[in-house]
């Protein structure tokens, strides 16, 4: 796992892409990051110009962007010695931000980003059933029990994220492991579906140890199809909910589905 922290690392404070409103991406960022458990509460952020140059973002975007992190009480900033940016994990502001997120998409850039992870994720579960070795397995094992017994939505997602991480991991691909944060970093701005249904957890810790028995089992089609069929799940659970909630004329009223 600590290599994992490491790579998470770089994955978090990656450069952003080019484009407006990068104070919002850096927001959306962080919030992922720390909603995903990759930024621990109270952990100290880099200075602001070093955040900014690994950002890639001027400054001036920055210091907005933590300015909204403070004002959402997900930052928390101290001056003097020992001064600087501290995360605060708050569950009630990283589910508005997740509820903000899904309310700006459209079904089809939930499909599109269910099929990226399908791809990415479904490779690395042919190859871990070739590659994972016996104590990579295990591992996997535990972090499934870990997100069976989570009693928080946070401890959930969290579970859930090393588990694909740690699948991609299993498959001996530092691209496929980077692919896999990069995209977890974005699909950590979107609900987790058992906030709104808990009854979904029990399909999702199943479907991990189907797939974990297949890797067991050295099956690489079968850990291919189950994850595949696992995440297009997921998908149609996340569209699901953007539908019912503009039906609904909730936080999501008023958006056209594209």
């Amino acid at each position: 796992m600590q290599l994992l922290s490491g790579d998470a690392r770089r994955a978090v404070f990656a450069p952003l892409d080019d484009g407006a409103l990068r104070s919002e991406a850096v927001v959306r960022r962080v919030g992922s990051a720390i909603a995903l458990g990759l930024l621990g509460d109270g952990e100290q952020l880099p200075t602001e110009t070093d955040l900014a140059t690994m950002l890639n973002v001027s400054t001036m975007t920055l210091r907005e962007a933590l300015a909204e992190l403070r004002k959402l009480g997900l930052v928390a900033t101290r001056r003097g010695r020992g001064g600087g940016s501290f995360v605060q994990a708050r569950d009630d502001v990283l589910a508005e931000l997740a509820e903000e997120r899904l309310s700006e998409l459209g079904t089809t850039d939930l499909r599109e980003l269910g099929d990226i992870h399908g791809a990415v994720a479904s490779a690395a579960a042919r190859l871990a059933a070739s590659r994972a070795s016996r104590t990579e397995i295990a591992r996997l094992r535990d972090i499934v029990d870990r997100l069976a017994s989570s009693g928080s939505v946070t401890g959930q997602r969290r579970a859930e994220g090393r588990y694909y991480i740690e699948l991609a991991a299993c498959a001996q691909s530092v691209r496929l492991t980077m692919q896999e944060m990069d995209l977890h970093l974005e699909l950590g701005q979107l609900p987790w579906p058992p906030a709104h249904a808990p009854e979904l957890l029990d399909t999702i810790v199943a479907g991990h140890r189907a797939v974990v028995d297949a890797i067991d089992a050295r099956d690489p089609a079968r850990a291919r199809a189950l994850t595949e069929q696992h995440i297009e799940t997921r998908t149609l659970w996340s569209i699901e909910l953007l539908l019912g909630s503009m039906e609904a004329g909730g936080a999501f009223g008023g958006r056209e589905v594209s």
